[in-house]
């Protein structure tokens, strides 16, 4: 059984992949500030700024456990404006160090966690280069909170150059929903610029935690990222009609007569083998 260490497993995307995980028979132990509503697991309270509280949960804890085999590192502020930009900086840079730090030390060679589509250009004040967009879009942080993955992005890059053994996945989520989520979708429709932040995207949390398990599995090494989002917009308007309306004049390079999701998942598609499950059509 593969030991595994979620942090921020108390959170929504926290809480669908512990399930999962658990589901598919791993060994699972959530880390985070907080204590969950829904224990699933064994969770420790821990700061993962502090390197030393860091370096400990990776390692064991007294008698509640000694060793573990991966992490997947979902623990943040996770978005901006919920605190000072500094601060948001701060815990999300310092802890994705202290993670990826911790994990060399300690030699585990598998670590997946949360980037974001922020870096992709979010909130699309200056229109997408083209759609879909994809991961060969050059990164353009628009905040401190998308600044701050960028820059854990950049470290996954040189941790593994340091150890090319080591394999660390960065997931850039969209906006992640929960089934009860889905009753305000209908409310996007009047209004096309609503959603059109991140291109109408979104993910369902339990497809979020289908990618972390097969990110886990992936037979792959080094940093690699992939935008994780349903296959499936918000809308039930066609792309074609939401581009023209809100992105006139950016370059389609795909059919654009559907409601196919504009942030592309090929790659995720391709390497890990993730195929999203739920949609908010199909919410169950």
């Amino acid at each position: 059984m593969t030991r595994v260490i979620v942090t921020g497993g108390s959170g929504k995307a926290g809480r669908a992949c512990i399930r999962d995980l658990l589901e598919h028979g791993f060994d699972v132990i959530n880390i985070d500030l907080v204590v969950p509503t829904e224990p699933l697991c064994l969770t420790v309270l821990a700061d993962l700024t502090d390197f030393g509280q860091t370096l400990e949960v990776l390692s064991g804890v007294d008698d509640r456990y000694n060793g573990i085999d991966a992490v997947v590192h979902l623990a943040a502020i996770p978005a901006p404006g919920l605190h000072p930009n500094a601060h948001t900086f701060k815990v999300n840079a310092l802890s994705t160090y202290n993670i990826f730090e911790a994990a060399r030390k300690l030699q585990i060679k598998n670590v997946v966690w949360a980037s974001s589509e922020t870096v992709l250009g979010l909130p699309f004040d200056q229109p997408p280069v083209y759609v879909p967009v994809d991961e060969e879009v050059p990164p353009r942080p628009e905040s401190a909170y998308s600044l701050s993955k960028l820059v854990g992005e950049v470290m996954a890059e040189q941790f593994c150059r340091w150890d090319p053994d080591l394999k660390i996945i960065g997931l850039r989520f969209s906006n992640v929903m929960e089934p009860q989520d889905y009753a305000q979708f209908p409310d996007f429709e009047q209004d096309a610029r609503k959603r059109k932040w991140n291109l109408w995207a979104y993910i369902d949390a339990r497809d979020a935690a289908q990618a972390v398990r097969k990110a886990l599995e992936a037979p792959l090494k080094g940093a690699e990222v992939f935008i994780i989002a349903n296959d499936n917009t918000v809308m039930q308007r066609s792309n074609a009609e939401l581009m023209a309306e809100v992105f006139p004049g950016v370059e389609a390079r795909t059919d654009l007569q559907n409601q196919d999701t504009l942030l592309a998942i090929e790659k995720a598609r391709k390497l890990l083998g993730y195929h999203p499950e739920h949609n908010w059509h199909k919410p169950d």
